[in-house]
């Protein structure tokens, strides 16, 4: 079973997957402490507030390989990567759990929706939900918050994930330019403006 799902995957589709996740890690070790900084004062969620921007790579992972279960595989490369080497947030034996729900939540969203990353609103509601998920498996294995501390996480959780829906959508559109994407030529990217 395991090897027909990934049967489902070029190695160019692969490597595209190993390189959103890495960027994904990448990116949330130094943007974490800027985002602390800022959100610390402000008695705001920090982890939540920045995640759109890291949720986004999973998003992306979509749009630029157009294939079911892309997400999934991103996240689970992404709890890979920070088993092996502890950087981002390591969370023991859950950050398996904690990193691919996000990614299996929005592989379901777009198979309910019939869409792969492929308009503003997809890419929107799919960070979006990977966010809010993410924040939710985090809020559950760590933390016995209150209901309104809770809701103020998920509120913060949800805007960031839509602002990095808006982002992975235009760099999805800018790449479908120069890129095959989804199994689609750069000028149908390029009409789905």
């Amino acid at each position: 079973m395991v090897r027909k799902f990934i049967n489902g995957f070029t190695i160019y589709h692969l490597m595209i997957i190993t390189l959103l996740a890495a960027l994904g890690i990448a990116v949330k070790i130094p943007l974490q402490p800027l985002i602390h900084m800022i959100s610390g004062p402000l008695l705001m969620p920090g982890g939540a507030l920045a995640g759109g921007l890291y949720m986004m790579f999973i998003v992306l992972a979509v749009s630029i390989t157009g294939r079911p279960g892309a997400a999934f595989l991103c996240g689970f490369v992404q709890a890979i990567l920070v088993m092996i080497t502890g950087l981002g947030g390591h969370h023991g034996a859950l950050t398996i759990f904690t990193y691919t729900m996000p990614g299996i939540i929005v592989d379901l969203m777009m198979l309910v929706s019939r869409h792969r990353g492929c308009c503003r609103a997809c890419c929107f509601f799919g960070c979006m939900l990977a966010n809010v998920t993410g924040t939710l498996m985090v809020s559950f294995a760590f933390f016995a918050l209150p209901l309104v501390p809770m809701l103020l996480r998920l509120g913060s959780a949800a805007l960031s994930g839509a602002i990095g829906g808006l982002v992975a959508w235009e760099v999805a559109k800018h790449l479908g330019k120069i890129i095959k994407i989804g199994g689609k030529s750069p000028k149908s990217a390029k009409n789905q403006e």
